[in-house]
Protein backbone atom coordinates (compact mmCIF):
# COMPACT_ATOMS: atom_id res chain seq x y z
CA UNK A 1 0.00 0.00 0.00
CA UNK A 2 1.25 3.47 -0.85
CA UNK A 3 1.99 5.75 2.06
CA UNK A 4 2.04 9.52 1.74
CA UNK A 5 4.34 11.03 4.35
CA UNK A 6 3.26 14.20 6.07
CA UNK A 7 5.50 17.25 6.09
CA UNK A 8 3.95 18.11 9.49
CA UNK A 9 4.95 16.98 12.94
CA UNK A 10 2.82 14.19 14.40
CA UNK A 11 0.97 16.57 16.73
CA UNK A 12 0.32 19.11 13.98
CA UNK A 13 -0.73 16.35 11.60
CA UNK A 14 -3.34 15.09 14.05
CA UNK A 15 -4.84 18.57 14.58
CA UNK A 16 -4.87 19.51 10.91
CA UNK A 17 -6.27 16.16 9.78
CA UNK A 18 -9.27 16.50 12.11
CA UNK A 19 -9.90 20.11 11.11
CA UNK A 20 -9.70 19.40 7.38
CA UNK A 21 -11.97 16.37 7.74
CA UNK A 22 -14.64 18.42 9.50
CA UNK A 23 -14.30 21.26 6.99
CA UNK A 24 -14.69 18.80 4.12
CA UNK A 25 -17.86 17.34 5.63
CA UNK A 26 -19.38 20.83 6.04
CA UNK A 27 -18.50 21.84 2.48
CA UNK A 28 -19.84 18.65 0.91
CA UNK A 29 -23.08 18.95 2.86
CA UNK A 30 -23.35 22.64 1.94
CA UNK A 31 -23.18 21.65 -1.73
CA UNK A 32 -25.85 18.99 -1.19
CA UNK A 33 -28.10 21.39 0.74
CA UNK A 34 -27.67 23.95 -2.03
CA UNK A 35 -28.75 21.46 -4.70
CA UNK A 36 -31.69 20.23 -2.64
CA UNK A 37 -32.98 23.78 -2.27
CA UNK A 38 -32.11 24.59 -5.90
CA UNK A 39 -34.41 21.84 -7.16
CA UNK A 40 -37.28 22.64 -4.81
CA UNK A 41 -37.44 26.41 -4.37
CA UNK A 42 -40.75 28.06 -5.30
CA UNK A 43 -42.12 31.57 -5.17
CA UNK A 44 -41.83 34.93 -6.86
CA UNK A 45 -38.03 35.02 -6.47
CA UNK A 46 -37.60 31.49 -7.81
CA UNK A 47 -35.21 32.38 -10.62
CA UNK A 48 -32.96 34.64 -8.54
CA UNK A 49 -32.71 32.18 -5.66
CA UNK A 50 -32.36 29.23 -8.05
CA UNK A 51 -29.24 30.77 -9.60
CA UNK A 52 -27.88 31.97 -6.26
CA UNK A 53 -28.03 28.36 -5.08
CA UNK A 54 -25.92 27.35 -8.08
CA UNK A 55 -23.26 29.72 -6.74
CA UNK A 56 -23.51 28.07 -3.32
CA UNK A 57 -22.95 24.66 -4.86
CA UNK A 58 -20.08 25.78 -7.11
CA UNK A 59 -18.27 27.51 -4.25
CA UNK A 60 -18.74 24.61 -1.84
CA UNK A 61 -17.54 22.06 -4.39
CA UNK A 62 -14.50 24.15 -5.35
CA UNK A 63 -13.41 24.54 -1.75
CA UNK A 64 -14.22 20.94 -0.86
CA UNK A 65 -11.79 19.84 -3.54
CA UNK A 66 -9.03 22.13 -2.25
CA UNK A 67 -9.59 20.98 1.34
CA UNK A 68 -9.62 17.29 0.33
CA UNK A 69 -6.44 17.68 -1.69
CA UNK A 70 -4.73 19.46 1.20
CA UNK A 71 -5.67 16.53 3.41
CA UNK A 72 -4.09 14.13 0.94
CA UNK A 73 -1.04 16.38 0.65
CA UNK A 74 -0.36 16.11 4.37
CA UNK A 75 -0.75 12.33 4.26
CA UNK A 76 -4.35 11.91 5.38
CA UNK A 77 -6.85 10.34 2.97
CA UNK A 78 -9.89 12.54 2.42
CA UNK A 79 -13.23 11.07 3.47
CA UNK A 80 -16.12 12.51 1.50
CA UNK A 81 -18.29 9.41 1.54
CA UNK A 82 -22.03 9.88 1.85
CA UNK A 83 -22.10 7.88 5.08
CA UNK A 84 -19.44 10.13 6.63
CA UNK A 85 -21.23 13.32 5.61
CA UNK A 86 -24.58 12.01 6.83
CA UNK A 87 -23.15 10.95 10.19
CA UNK A 88 -20.94 13.95 10.90
CA UNK A 89 -22.44 17.03 9.25
CA UNK A 90 -23.42 19.87 11.53
CA UNK A 91 -25.61 21.61 8.97
CA UNK A 92 -29.32 21.66 9.81
CA UNK A 93 -31.31 18.95 8.06
CA UNK A 94 -33.59 20.07 5.26
CA UNK A 95 -37.14 18.88 4.91
CA UNK A 96 -38.21 17.18 1.67
CA UNK A 97 -40.59 18.87 -0.76
CA UNK A 98 -41.17 22.34 -2.12
CA UNK A 99 -39.71 25.27 -0.19
CA UNK A 100 -40.82 28.89 -0.46
CA UNK A 101 -38.15 31.35 -1.54
CA UNK A 102 -38.33 33.29 1.76
CA UNK A 103 -37.80 30.07 3.69
CA UNK A 104 -34.79 29.17 1.55
CA UNK A 105 -33.27 32.58 2.26
CA UNK A 106 -33.86 32.23 6.00
CA UNK A 107 -32.47 28.69 6.00
CA UNK A 108 -29.29 29.67 4.18
CA UNK A 109 -28.70 32.70 6.40
CA UNK A 110 -28.72 30.28 9.34
CA UNK A 111 -26.58 27.72 7.52
CA UNK A 112 -23.98 30.37 6.71
CA UNK A 113 -23.91 31.71 10.27
CA UNK A 114 -23.03 28.25 11.56
CA UNK A 115 -20.58 27.20 8.89
CA UNK A 116 -18.69 30.51 8.99
CA UNK A 117 -18.29 30.29 12.77
CA UNK A 118 -16.97 26.73 12.47
CA UNK A 119 -14.61 27.59 9.59
CA UNK A 120 -13.23 30.60 11.49
CA UNK A 121 -12.60 28.37 14.51
CA UNK A 122 -10.94 25.75 12.33
CA UNK A 123 -8.67 28.37 10.74
CA UNK A 124 -7.69 29.51 14.24
CA UNK A 125 -7.09 25.92 15.37
CA UNK A 126 -4.53 25.24 12.61
CA UNK A 127 -2.88 28.66 12.53
CA UNK A 128 0.24 27.51 14.38
CA UNK A 129 0.17 23.86 13.32
CA UNK A 130 -0.03 24.48 9.57
CA UNK A 131 -0.10 27.98 8.08
CA UNK A 132 -0.88 26.54 4.64
CA UNK A 133 -4.11 24.89 5.84
CA UNK A 134 -4.87 28.09 7.75
CA UNK A 135 -4.65 30.08 4.50
CA UNK A 136 -6.87 27.59 2.71
CA UNK A 137 -9.52 27.84 5.42
CA UNK A 138 -9.32 31.64 5.43
CA UNK A 139 -9.99 31.58 1.68
CA UNK A 140 -13.06 29.47 2.40
CA UNK A 141 -14.22 31.93 5.05
CA UNK A 142 -13.75 34.85 2.67
CA UNK A 143 -16.07 33.38 0.06
CA UNK A 144 -18.60 32.09 2.56
CA UNK A 145 -18.83 35.51 4.19
CA UNK A 146 -19.44 37.13 0.80
CA UNK A 147 -22.25 34.68 0.12
CA UNK A 148 -23.61 35.25 3.62
CA UNK A 149 -23.83 38.98 2.85
CA UNK A 150 -25.71 38.19 -0.37
CA UNK A 151 -28.18 35.92 1.44
CA UNK A 152 -28.82 38.61 4.03
CA UNK A 153 -29.45 41.14 1.25
CA UNK A 154 -32.14 38.80 -0.11
CA UNK A 155 -34.02 38.82 3.19
CA UNK A 156 -37.40 40.41 2.72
Amino acid sequence: MTTIHSPLTDDAHKIVTEVLRDALVDLIDLSLAGKQAHWNVTGPRFRTIHFQLDEVVDTARKHADVVAERSATIGSPADGRAETVAADSRLPRQQPGWVRDDDVVATFIGVYEGIIARMRQRAHDVEQADPVSNNILLDVVEELEKQYWMWQAERG
